[in-house]
């Protein structure tokens, strides 16, 4: 495997959230890859949704993900730096910097209740990179999700 492809084994999950979270481990691994620099993250979202034949509402879940988190990476950059001060985003390792962006994406510019969202991301950190990874997801997404977004943020 490499350094740029995290593991794509396939989930279970409830039938009611299998294509969430199968979206949520489709666009954390093309926002991952895309920080190699080599491919958009677009792009690795789609070639990896061709090459897994991810089902229509994972593609789609997946491809609402990425695009929050590409358009907004900047505002939640700022955001994962204001609450994790001892962990600058730049000096995360990139499976790390890849969860947390994805995790603050969703919980900021998607409808999924905050709770859910951190459930999930926690869960996917505890799985792709090990406990530290978990409990910092555990730690700024809370803190994040406990204080009220403004406008010109762009939250929900």
């Amino acid at each position: 495997m490499s350094p740029a492809t995290p593991p794509s084994t396939r989930r279970t999950a409830a039938p009611g959230h299998a294509a969430e979270r199968e979206g949520r481990r489709l666009a954390f691994g093309a926002i991952f890859e895309a920080d190699f620099g080599q491919r958009t993250a677009s792009a690795v979202l789609e070639r990896r949704i061709d090459d897994e034949g991810a089902e229509p509402g994972a593609a789609a879940f997946a491809r609402q993900l990425v695009d929050q988190v590409t358009r907004h990476r900047d505002t939640i950059d700022a955001r994962i730096e204001a609450q994790a001060t001892a962990w600058p985003v730049v000096q995360l390792a990139r499976i790390d910097r890849a969860l947390l962006r994805s995790g603050v994406g969703e919980l900021l510019h998607c409808p999924t209740p905050a709770r859910v969202t951190i459930s999930e991301w926690v869960g996917l950190a505890r799985t792709y990179s090990g406990e530290p990874a978990r409990r910092l997801l555990n730690g700024v997404l809370g803190r994040i999700a406990d204080k009220p977004v403004r406008e010109d943020e762009g939250g929900r």
